[in-house]
């Protein structure tokens, strides 16, 4: 009866896994571009015994050999082999606009990046938003590409979740609703003329239309989800013990920090956004800081946030909201929000330590590990996220780490020496505290603020 029930399991896998196989039809013929369009740049593609070659051009924009037909919910899978001083991508769910005498190509891109920044995997929105998902928040992605030889990728776009795997490494873990269904796109990137000539590889196109969650593959802990939908928490994000700390809708688990109810003006809850509102740019002049009703130890916080031009605000934690009973914002560490190019702030403190993701007037922000300038967006969105476990504690702007600091070490307590803060005992060391939404007399808008606690 054993033997019979092996078998018959045996049996009922090697059939299922079938079954799965023959759902995925070829992309690509091996034989010629049926089925394909160009669009963008004039870089060559062509069939090669069974491969799919691009070919760098000069002189040309980004170029797109794209499907014929859009598709909505899938599963592709690909190998892929690039030049390593070629950039290159997929193209999901892509849209096209004409400008001027060109077809560009824009929305996802799954990144083939072999540069020492090594976003491989990301989710890159061409010609919109710019990262999405730049492999930052997952380490172990960015070590999934290999330079030499031929690579394996998936993509599953369902619904509004888009993941990407590298060789069998999660990589990007997205919710976003932009797109329902586009074009599949395969892009030689524009170049400078000395790498003419240079070129990407594809083979092994198999795609699976209809696709449900259930033909999603696991997801590891550490491919850290970024979910672009406001106020909102997907099913991820409560498995992994999420929750709003704002809902989108009322002022409930908000007070203001001087007062014992949310202050009756000076704030704004419309259409999804929590703005502080402009009045004379002054430091809790008008409606006052708001904070939490709830206090906080070890957590990771998400936030995000538009800065009106020549704005200045900030996201504190560890407040102590008894301390400084007269004018002027609460005490607590601070994540600044601050229009650099416009506002005054910038240019004082000590080499731009009062600039947008500083630790406010202790530690200049910048990007900590790669070599990219820190982005801040006036009048759109930015994602904010802090994270402290114990002593260890990271600010992160626009999905790049740009702060890190240790709040119990002796580096610290000499920073604080030197700052405004030095009058404050033990600041910074708290062991918990509210979360603060300053008050700084500009128009700052506030939404999918999101906390979990470790």
């Amino acid at each position: 009866m054993q033997k019979l029930t092996l078998i018959c399991l045996t049996f009922f896998f090697s059939t299922h896994l079938c079954a799965q196989d023959t759902d995925f039809k070829p992309l690509f013929n091996g034989k010629d571009l049926s089925g394909w369009e160009q669009y963008g740049g004039t870089a060559t593609y062509e069939a090669v015994d069974g491969v799919l070659v691009g070919t760098a051009t000069k002189k040309t924009p980004n170029s797109f050999l794209c499907t014929d037909r859009p598709y909505g919910d899938f599963v592709l899978t690909f190998e892929f082999e690039d030049n390593p001083n070629l950039n290159s991508g997929v193209m999901f769910r892509g849209q096209w606009r004409q400008e001027e005498d060109i077809r560009r190509i824009y929305g996802y891109q799954m990144e083939i990046d072999p540069s020492p920044r090594a976003y491989t995997g990301g989710i890159y929105d061409e010609r919109r938003r710019g990262w999405l998902y730049p492999l930052h928040y997952n380490p172990p992605a960015r070590k999934a590409y290999r330079q030499a030889g031929w690579n394996t990728a998936r993509i599953e776009a369902i619904g509004n979740e888009l993941r990407t795997f590298i060789n069998g490494v999660p990589a990007a873990n997205m919710v976003d609703d932009f797109d329902e269904s586009g074009m599949i796109c395969l892009q030689v990137h524009s170049i400078p003329d000395k790498l003419a000539g240079t070129q990407v590889r594809w083979k092994n196109l198999k795609i699976k239309e209809g696709a449900t969650k259930a033909d999603q593959l696991p997801g590891a802990k550490y491919a850290m989800q970024v979910n672009n939908l406001p106020n909102t928490l997907s099913e991820y994000e409560k498995r992994h013990g999420w929750r709003l700390l704002w809902d989108g809708k009322t002022s409930k688990g908000w007070r203001g920090a001087k007062l014992d109810e949310f202050p009756q003006k000076g704030w704004k809850i419309e259409n999804g956004e929590l703005s502080v509102l402009a009045s004379d740019g002054g430091e809790s002049t008008n409606g006052g800081d708001i904070i939490t009703t709830d206090h906080f130890s070890d957590f990771e916080l998400q936030f995000e946030f538009k800065p009106t031009k020549g704005a200045n605000s900030g996201v504190k934690y560890f407040v102590d909201p008894t301390l400084n009973k007269g004018a002027g914002s609460a005490i607590g560490l601070e994540f600044q929000i601050l229009d650099d190019k416009v506002h005054p702030d910038a240019k004082k403190g000590t080499n731009g330590n009062r600039t947008a993701g500083s630790l406010y007037d202790l530690i200049t922000a910048q990007t900590l590990d790669t070599p990219r300038n820190k982005e801040i967006r006036i009048g759109d969105w930015n994602r904010g996220r802090i994270v402290v476990k114990g002593g260890h504690v990271e600010h992160w702007l626009n999905g790049y780490k740009v702060v890190e600091f240790d709040r119990f070490s002796q580096m610290f307590r000499a920073l604080v020496a030197y700052s405004k803060y030095k009058y404050w005992e033990n600041f910074g060391q708290w062991p918990a505290g509210p979360i603060l939404l300053q008050d700084h007399g500009d128009l700052v808008s506030f939404r999918s603020i999101k906390i979990r606690e470790f």
